[in-house]
């Protein structure tokens, strides 16, 4: 079962291969590219740790349970107008992303996060909204 956590919906339109670790690299464009390829994809949406923080490395401190990650989650989910529990495709998460979010929000909705000065989260949701969906990503 997939589960994604609110703000990782829109840490995958931006994802372009980089990540904490090897391992959570490969697992983001595992997952990434299963979304872009077989949108149909079901969704579990939860509030707390999901597919992508189950591999978040030993090595490096633990942030999937601050409390700024959740607050980010909870007003991800509210713009999308989605709530932990919900069970949806991808196919219907992208055109809430479209509707609901313009890439600038990234700077308010996740201001706290480290990714969010590299601009790709940014751009990954100004193509999305130009409705070229999740890109591909070349695994070396």
């Amino acid at each position: 079962m997939l589960t994604l956590r609110g703000h990782h919906l829109l840490c995958l339109p931006g994802y372009r291969g980089m990540g904490y670790s090897a391992e959570y690299e490969a697992n983001m464009t595992k997952i990434h590219q299963l979304l872009r390829r077989e949108p149909e994809t079901e969704v579990t949406l939860v509030s707390g740790p999901d597919s992508l923080c189950a591999k978040f490395p030993s090595d490096k401190t633990y942030h999937c349970e601050d409390n700024n990650i959740y607050e980010r989650d909870a007003n991800v989910l509210s713009n999308l107008n989605l709530e932990p529990g919900q069970k949806l495709p991808w196919s219907e998460i992208e055109p809430r992303i479209a509707k609901n979010v313009v890439g600038r929000d990234i700077n308010s909705l996740c201001s706290t996060c480290s990714w969010r000065s590299y601009g790709v989260c940014e751009e990954g949701i100004n193509e999305i909204r130009l409705g070229k969906g999740l890109r591909r990503i070349e695994i070396d």
